[in-house]
C-alpha cells in the first residue's frame, strides 16, 4: 500500500539528515511533495529545499521547533557502532546521544504539536542472532551492546513520555541497511569483494535479513502518513533471508568479477575472531539473523520496492562504477 502525500504539503523533520540515509529520505520525500526541515550538527553538501536547522542535539538549549509547522519528526540521529571501541564511558555516550537526546527532542515534539514522532531504533534491541524462529514484534527484547541498550531505553522513554502525549509514536528496528554508499561493516564487505581476494565463506550456510536503502525508505514514508502506523512498532525486513556466501556472490555479480571462496571450519573462525576481539563481525558473517515483517505487511499493506537479489547486484554494480569514475 502506498499513501502519497495529496492534501498540500506537509511539514517534516529529519534528524541526522547528513547520514546515508537521512539524506536518502530528504530526497525521496522533496519528491513526494512534501516540505523537508533537516536537523544537521554541521552544513556539509546541503540539499536544495532543504530547510536546514544546525543544532546538536545533545544540547537541547541548540534546538527549538515551536513555530515551524512541524507534522511529523523521523528521527535518525544518534551515535552509531564504533568498530573496536573499548572506551569503559561507552554505554554512557550511547545513552547520551541516543537515549538522552531523544528525550529531549520528543519533549520538544510535544510542545510544538506535532502529530507524529518516528523512532529509528535497532534490531539490535532483540538480540544478535536468531536461532529456531526469527525476530518479530512478540520477540522479547534482549539487547546485545551498548549500542542497542541504549536504543532500547529510549525505546521505554519515548512509550513513557509520548504515551500520555498526543504525538503518535511509531518505532521501527531495522536490521543492517544495505547500499553503495552504506558505512560500517557493509562498505568493508564491498571492498573486500572487490579485491577477488578469496573469502573464507564458502561453507557458510547462515540466514541473515537485511533491508535495503530505497526499501526502508519506503516504509518510512509510509509511516508518516498511515493512520493505522501510530503507537504501533515494527520489525522491517526486504523479506528474503541470505546466507554471507549468497551475499557475496550477488556483490561480485554486479562487480562484474567471479565469486572466490573457500572453506573453513566454523570453530576456527571463531578462534580467530575471539584472537583479534572480532567476536561481533564473526557474528555477523557466519551466524542467522532473521526477521519478520508480516506485521508491516498485514498492517499497512507495505510491500518492498526493490527485491533483495536484485538490489544487491545493482548494489554491487553502482559501487563498482562510483569506484571506476
Amino acid at each position: 500500500m502506498t499513501i502519497n502525500n495529496q492534501e498540500g504539503a506537509r511539514k517534516v523533520l529529519v534528524t541526522g539528515a547528513n547520514g546515508f540515509i537521512g539524506r536518502a529520505l530528504c530526497h525521496s520525500l522533496l519528491l513526494a511533495g512534501y516540505e523537508v526541515c533537516a536537523v544537521v550538527r554541521k552544513l556539509s553538501d546541503p540539499i536544495d529545499r532543504v530547510n536546514y536547522l544546525v543544532a546538536d542535539l545533545e544540547r537541547p538549549d541548540d534546538l527549538s521547533i515551536e513555530g515551524l509547522g512541524i507534522d511529523c519528526i523521523v528521527h535518525l540521529a544518534g551515535r552509531a557502532h564504533i568498530l573496536g571501541e573499548q572506551n569503559i564511558d561507552a554505554l554512557e555516550r550511547y545513552r547520551a546521544a541516543n537515549r538522552d537526546a531523544t528525550v529531549c527532542l520528543a519533549q520538544l515534539a510535544i510542545a510544538a504539536d506535532v502529530r507524529r514522532f518516528i523512532f529509528i531504533s535497532s534490531i539490535g534491541v532483540n538480540g544478535s542472532e536468531t536461532t529456531a524462529e526469527a525476530f518479530d514484534e512478540r520477540t522479547p527484547p534482549l539487547p546485545h551492546a551498548d549500542y542497542a541498550v541504549s536504543k532500547y531505553e529510549a525505546e521505554l522513554q519515548l512509550n513513557a513520555i509520548l504515551g500520555s502525549s498526543s504525538v503518535e509514536l511509531v518505532t521501527v528496528r531495522p536490521p543492517l541497511v544495505y547500499d553503495a554508499q552504506a558505512p560500517g561493516n557493509f562498505a568493508r564487505l564491498l571492498r573486500l569483494v572487490s579485491t577477488g581476494l578469496p573469502l573464507p565463506f564458502a561453507a557458510v550456510d547462515n540466514k541473515r535479513s537485511m533491508v535495503s536503502l530505497r526499501n526502508l525508505i519506503g516504509f518510512l514514508k509510509l509511516c508518516i502518513e498511515h493512520p493505522d502506523a501510530a503507537q504501533e512498532l515494527f520489525l522491517i525486513a526486504d523479506g528474503i533471508d541470505l546466507s554471507t556466501a549468497d551475499l557475496v556472490r550477488l556483490l561480485a555479480e554486479g562487480m562484474g568479477k567471479r565469486p572466490r571462496m573457500f572453506s573453513i571450519p566454523n570453530s576456527l573462525a571463531l578462534f580467530g575472531a575471539k584472537l583479534v576481539g572480532r567476536q561481533n563481525l564473526y557474528v555477523q558473517l557466519y551466524r542467522s539473523l532473521q526477521v519478520d515483517s508480516g506485521k508491516a505487511r498485514r498492517l499497512l499493506g507495505w510491500q518492498p520496492d526493490e527485491n533483495a537479489r536484485e538490489a544487491l547486484v545493482n548494489v554491487g554494480r553502482s559501487w563498482s562504477e562510483r569506484r571506476s569514475g
